[in-house]
């Protein structure tokens, strides 16, 4: 099981969230890390124009979009973009894609967020041809795509898709390098998400792998991290998406599937996730003070 990073975006302490982003990502190669997912949250800074700047900046780490919201671009622009920065990186891009949510598409954008299995699907038929560099030729209902897309020495990056419902993750398993999820425990990985997504893949004759993101943090004072982490990620419970999976763990909210205690307790859940058959585990690393930060980075690149 590899390890990366699932990082946020952040208030700036210096000059600019991006300046801050730069630093974190080298600061973290230095420590060992190689892969970093960026979550792209609709109040943040452009997450594929920053990616552009890092992977300019700061060889050696593999990046991507954990995930881009598709919505708000057509598939002919985020091949664009996706070509681009992998042909910045020198093949260190992953595209992670995702529908987001209702409250955010219909609340905050005005787009409709109905039907997400023919959005998921139409949207694919017009990315990936270009990605492939081939011309799409794809007429949909929400999606139209004709042309082609040249960016000259750029190879296409792997396409995750963030899937929670079944049909979703056959989706990714048929016609994708696999999904992201985040906050789906390990029994949900193991009885659910992971045999689904294979099944789907091993029909299409090929393979997927499942990246799952939880928040982690090694600590002696497990009340203490428990509080924040319902505190810091309490709006995903709120989420239709995210309380099924939840409920299928058999958990009441984000904090009883993050993955706090100390260096035993967390090593023993880190091996729960690799034995449910997932290829990566994203690490977001969280706490209430830098000490705690310090041991779960130790933990995780003494893991990897």
């Amino acid at each position: 099981m590899r390890t990366s990073l699932f990082t946020y975006f952040h208030d700036s302490l210096r000059a600019s969230p991006v300046d801050d982003y730069v630093h974190d990502l080298r600061a973290a190669r230095d420590e060992g890390f190689s892969h970093a997912w960026t979550v792209q949250l609709p109040w943040d800074p452009d997450a594929l124009v920053t990616l552009g700047i890092a992977l300019r900046e700061v060889d050696g780490m593999t990046l991507g979009t954990g995930v881009q919201p598709i919505q708000l671009r057509q598939p002919m622009s985020l091949a664009q973009a996706a070509l681009t920065l992998n042909l910045i990186g020198g093949g260190r891009f992953r595209l992670g894609i995702g529908l987001t949510h209702a409250l955010i598409c219909d609340a905050m954008w005005g787009v409709p967020w109905d039907r997400p299995v023919l959005r998921l699907n139409e949207y694919l038929d017009g990315l990936q041809p270009l990605l492939a560099g081939e011309t799409a030729d794809a007429t949909g209902e929400f999606y139209t795509t004709r042309g082609k897309v040249s960016v000259a020495g750029a190879t296409a990056p792997a396409v995750y898709v963030a899937a929670m419902g079944p049909q979703l993750l056959r989706i990714a398993g048929r016609r994708t390098a696999g999904t992201i999820t985040f906050l789906t425990g390990p029994r949900t990985l193991a009885n659910y998400v992971v045999p689904t997504l294979r099944a789907a893949a091993e029909e299409a004759g090929r393979e997927a792998e499942v990246v799952a993101a939880l928040p982690i943090c090694v600590t002696d004072d497990v009340t203490k991290v428990r509080e924040l982490a319902a505190e810091t990620y309490a709006l995903y419970g709120t989420l239709p998406s995210y309380q099924a999976m939840l409920a299928r763990e058999g958990a009441q909210g984000p904090a009883d599937v993050a993955l706090i205690g100390d260096e035993d307790a967390v090593s023993a859940r880190l091996e729960e996730i690799r034995a449910a058959g997932v290829a990566e585990f994203a690490a977001h690393i969280f706490g209430p003070g830098d000490e705690e930060r310090a041991r779960t980075r130790a933990l995780l690149l003494q893991a990897a």
